[in-house]
């Protein structure tokens, strides 16, 4: 609990004897017009929005800690929860990052990478990660055999897990991230046969914009038309230079085995990664767009608010 007041403190730039005083009103049951009003001298004078933030932090710190507690749960029960890897998920409480260090241990539906394994290619993968055999082909044919019908179906298999593998690596994952939050453009176009659906959305049937620089009211008026299924919208960011990256960060070699290494980056990329960080950026950006929309539409009804109802005539 005191980690969580230190926190917020931090997080709101307000004394740790507010925060914790106000979430033990909150915990009594008391209502937040109630404290703001009839409890200054316990919460410091803080107001209802100052109130309502603290709720909100210490809410989503209480998520993330259920959230801990799963994922140690999970990764002991398959007998892989280190001493290291638990000091990391008790250290981490960003929730971002949390889900990257569980992504290896998550347990996975039927994918590509597990039918591959359960072929017995996790060897060969190994093999060509490593990138230190010169003469792959005469290692193949000992994986040949069962289900593997030939050798470019046991390569596959392996670039295959490879591709999981790094899908599911924090630092490549970080890189993708960083180059999606400097370069991501959001494209929109009008879905075909939707044209006169559609007018009202026309300014967005060819659209491209940086996503930082999207505005809010933009790209939520591009989010609804999807939802409408009237628009298909794209976040991407350089995809050659996203590639580059991941090469450089895992393909060491330029025999056999790093070409196959890197034919298993670049679809662990456009398969596996770059629709994952999609997604997280899909969610963030209309997330701060909300925020956005919400302060904007709460300062024009203040000022209408504050507006003399009859112009000049007294009231």
């Amino acid at each position: 609990m005191e980690i969580f007041h230190k926190m917020i403190s931090a997080a709101l730039n307000l004394p740790e004897k507010q925060i914790s005083n106000t979430l033990g009103l909150l915990a009594e049951g008391a209502t937040i017009p109630f404290i703001s009003r009839y409890r200054k001298e316990i919460t410091g004078g803080l107001d209802e929005v100052q109130i309502e933030s603290i709720k909100t932090q210490y809410d989503k710190l209480s998520e993330l800690a259920k959230r801990k507690e799963t994922i140690l749960g999970t990764i002991g029960e398959q007998g892989k929860l280190t001493p290291e890897l638990r000091q990391r998920i008790d250290a981490t409480w960003d929730a971002t990052a949390l889900e990257d260090i569980y992504l290896p241990y998550k347990p996975k539906r039927k994918t590509r990478a597990e039918a591959a394994r359960q072929k017995g290619l996790e060897p060969l993968a190994l093999l060509l990660m490593m990138q230190r055999e010169n003469n792959l082909g005469s290692r193949i044919p000992a994986f040949v055999k069962g289900d593997v019908k030939g050798a470019e179906d046991a390569l596959k298999g392996a670039r295959d897990i490879i591709a999981e593998q790094v899908s599911e690596d924090e630092r490549a994952r970080n890189v993708v991230r960083n180059l999606f939050a400097r370069q991501a453009v959001i494209s929109a176009k009008v879905v075909k046969g939707k044209d006169e659906e559609a007018a009202k959305y026309r300014d967005y049937f060819d659209f491209s914009s940086p996503l930082k620089r999207c505005t809010s009211h933009r790209l939520l008026a591009i989010r609804r038309a999807e939802a409408e299924g009237l628009l298909k919208v794209s976040i991407t960011p350089d995809d050659d230079e996203c590639l580059e990256r991941l090469d450089r960060q895992f393909v060491r070699s330029n025999n056999e085995c790093g070409r196959q290494v890197a034919e298993a980056v670049q679809d662990a990329y456009r398969r596996l990664l770059k629709p994952s960080i999609e997604t997280e950026f899909a969610s963030l950006s209309k997330e701060q767009a909300d925020d956005e929309a919400i302060r904007v539409f709460a300062e024009n009804l203040r000022q209408l608010l504050l507006a003399p109802p009859l112009g000049q005539k007294r009231v």
